[in-house]
C-alpha cells in the first residue's frame, strides 16, 4: 500500500491513462476508421498521448481545484 501522501498524484496518474486510452482510440477511431493496421495507429497515438495528459493532468489539476473551489457551493 502506497502511503496517503501520493494519492493525488496516483489518482491523476490513473485517471490520465484512463482519459488517453479512451481518447487516443475515438479520436484514430473518427479520423482514420476501423480498418487494416487500426491497432497499431491507435497504439502509436496513446504512446504519444499518455505523457501529455499526464503533464496536463498535473498542470491542470490544481488550477480546476481553485476554480471549482471558487463555484461550488461550502455547504
Amino acid at each position: 500500500m502506497l502511503p496517503k501522501k501520493f494519492s493525488q498524484s496516483i489518482f491523476l496518474i490513473i485517471m490520465s491513462l484512463g482519459m488517453s486510452i479512451i481518447m487516443s482510440c475515438v479520436v484514430t477511431l473518427v479520423n482514420t476508421g476501423f480498418n487494416d493496421g487500426f491497432f497499431e495507429r491507435y497504439f502509436n497515438a496513446f504512446t504519444f498521448a499518455f505523457p501529455v495528459a499526464i503533464v496536463a493532468a498535473f498542470i491542470m489539476g490544481p488550477i480546476a481545484k481553485i476554480i471549482v473551489s471558487k463555484i461550488a457551493s461550502k455547504d
